[in-house]
């Protein structure tokens, strides 16, 4: 079995480690468990790091604990937040924690009968009767306020940076996932809390809280915050993150993120988001900065994770949507797109509305009077004629041809295109 902890230095994945966690995990399998907060009805792939850490933590023969914040959701993490989150209704909450559940079933083993197979836990169902006058007493009493206010999370928000300060609801968090540590420690015999760099204060307070309650030893272990060579964040993009959920980002946009990040962002993240063996990734980085114009490194890093995410059949459906705008693709590729994908790989392309009583509609009248596909009906024929147009990705080659019903993909859309790279969307209305 593989040691997790130096499976995670090779794949620089670790950013701080308590001391004595190597050696406890030295003495045979143990628990761990990752939060998650339910602030959205999806993951997204920022979330992926933590996921592909249980991954390694399961693969490495150890028990992981999925924990879902229902609790804590209610009240918002101020870890690297300028401001105070929304609070969520609990109808909400109990929405995404159930769509957060189904989706990191894609990720972890939680139906085997292995002994080391994932559980499943939220935080709500051990902090929903827990009244105020109990909290204080047994959570606030044994953590100062001069321990809480020494973390980063909370002297960043109580300086200038931050005029609107903290609520007493934010500072009362790092309290409530220390609980979670120790609730987690006492009833499932769970040693070590994993999580992203910017939860090392709340991580530490719950391996406090476990020392000071019942003399116990618990450990910390932090993956680096991931962000992109030029500076930027992380799964952002101009039109907002990029998330799990398919319905969100369809499974095209997903593998075009990963298929058009920069060279030196594909050596680090090839190492982090995918399972792929150290050989393989070493051969495949040392190969693609032999001739990085073919983006192979790219292209490997894109269909494993979309596959892990999406699977085979949408990942294959991806790589024929990529191709729609390079020729490669055919009539019936294009036909199998849902709405959805089709928009997204024609985002930006002119479009233009034509009025669906007017079908059949002759060509000419279509390109260049309902719409300025072309300035003239001379240089529409022209171009038909020289073979250089074609309606849906297939060639049209008769200038006294019509648009018809049949040509409407998705019952609202006509593509045509001139030349190699020019497109257009008629919508039909």
């Amino acid at each position: 079995m593989k040691n997790f902890v130096e499976e995670l230095k090779w794949r620089g994945m670790i950013h701080d480690i308590m001391p004595g966690t190597e050696e406890e995990m030295a003495k045979g399998p143990v628990s761990a468990y990752v939060g998650i907060d339910p602030t959205g009805d999806s993951l997204h792939i920022g979330h992926l790091v933590s996921i592909m850490i249980l991954k390694h933590f399961q693969a490495c023969g150890n028990k992981p604990y999925a924990l879902v914040g229902g609790a804590t959701g209610m009240i918002g993490d101020p870890s690297m937040k300028s401001q105070e989150r929304n609070l969520l209704d609990e109808k909400t909450l109990a929405h995404n924690v159930e769509c957060i559940q189904k989706q990191l079933g894609r990720f972890l083993d939680f139906t085997s009968d292995a002994p080391n197979k994932a559980e499943l836990v939220n935080n709500y169902d051990w902090m929903k009767n827990y009244t105020f006058i109990d909290f204080t007493r047994d959570i606030g009493k044994l953590i100062t306020v001069n321990y809480m206010m020494a973390k980063d999370s909370v002297k960043k928000r109580l300086s200038t940076e931050s005029r609107e300060g903290m609520s007493f609801t934010e500072f009362t968090y790092q309290l409530l996932q220390g609980y979670d540590f120790l609730y987690l420690y006492e009833h499932h015999g769970v040693k070590l809390q994993l999580g992203g760099a910017d939860q090392w204060g709340n991580i530490t307070t719950g391996t406090e809280r476990i020392r000071r309650t019942c003399g116990g030893q618990a450990y910390a272990l932090t993956c680096p915050l991931i962000t992109k060579a030029d500076g930027g964040k992380f799964g952002k993009t101009e039109k907002g993150n990029i998330w799990l959920d398919p319905e969100r980002t369809t499974p095209y946009q997903f593998y075009q993120f990963w298929l058009n990040v920069s060279d030196s962002d594909a050596e680090k993240y090839i190492k982090i988001f995918t399972l792929l063996d150290r050989q393989t990734i070493e051969t495949a980085i040392n190969q693609h900065r032999e001739c990085p114009e073919r983006r192979e490194l790219q292209k490997l890093l894109a269909r494993e994770v979309t596959v892990m995410v999406h699977g085979e059949k949408e990942y294959d459906n991806a790589v024929k949507a990529s191709q729609m705008l390079f020729g490669k693709a055919t009539a019936d590729d294009l036909r199998s797109l849902d709405e959805k994908t089709f928009l997204a790989v024609f985002d930006g392309v002119p479009t233009f509305e034509i009025e669906r009583s007017a079908l059949p509609m002759p060509i000419l009248d279509a390109l260049a009077v309902n719409t300025q596909v072309f300035p003239s009906k001379g240089e529409a024929r022209k171009m038909i004629q020289g073979n250089g147009f074609s309606v849906n990705k297939e060639k049209f080659t008769d200038p006294s041809g019509s648009l018809t019903e049949s040509d409407i993909i998705d019952g609202k859309y006509i593509l045509v295109q001139k030349g190699k790279k020019d497109y257009f969307i008629l919508k039909v209305k």
